[in-house]
């Protein structure tokens, strides 16, 4: 008879799998609006188990964040060491992973709830800093663009955030054409 062995979860691979399961119940419901026992249920922990994986709902939703702006980083680094490789522009390359990582709109809406909560939560907005922080720092170190060029990039961003959320690639009316056609054109040099 062989004994069946069995592999414990350790506490990181739990709060990886707390945090899959919570991030699409984040953006559906909000920073604020998520349940946490909706969390627990999703992650397949009890609730109790939850917030000893994540004290309080507020280390939740920081570590939701965390993983939302780190995605971010690594797409632009992966773009922009992939541009160099080839001789292409590593701002080009980043604005273009970046329009490709909207297309999630589980993303997209994280982000979103995310800007919209660090206008009234001390903790969110650092979290906010923090991510826009590090990637300002790489946009400078992989372009070596000036400061303006850097500001346009990340305005451009915020923009195509607006576009997406709103779903203007597909309206038809002038204000949507207009904004949409300087998101695909803009010059981010």
């Amino acid at each position: 008879m062989n004994p069946t062995t069995r592999t414990l979860s350790t506490a990181e691979d739990r709060r990886e799998a707390v945090l899959a399961a919570a991030m699409p119940i984040v953006a559906e419901r909000g920073l604020k609006g998520t349940p946490t026992a909706d969390v627990a249920k999703a992650a397949g922990i009890s609730h109790a188990y939850l917030f000893r994986l994540f004290p309080t709902k507020n280390d939740l939703t920081m570590a939701v964040l965390k993983r939302v702006n780190q995605r971010i980083y690594d797409a632009f680094a992966a773009a922009a060491a992939k541009a160099k490789e080839t001789g292409e522009d590593p701002m080009m390359a980043m604005g273009q992973a970046y329009g490709e990582l909207l297309a999630d709109r589980e993303l997209l809406l994280l982000q979103m709830h995310g800007h919209a909560a660090a206008a009234e939560d001390e903790t969110i907005r650092e979290v906010s800093r923090e991510g826009f922080a590090r990637l300002v720092e790489l946009v400078e170190r992989e372009t070596g663009a000036d400061p303006q060029a850097v500001g346009r990039f990340f305005a451009t961003g915020m923009l195509m955030n607006v576009m997406a959320a709103l779903d203007a690639a597909g309206a038809q009316e002038h204000w949507a054409q207009v904004l949409t056609g300087y998101c695909l054109e803009a010059d981010l040099d």
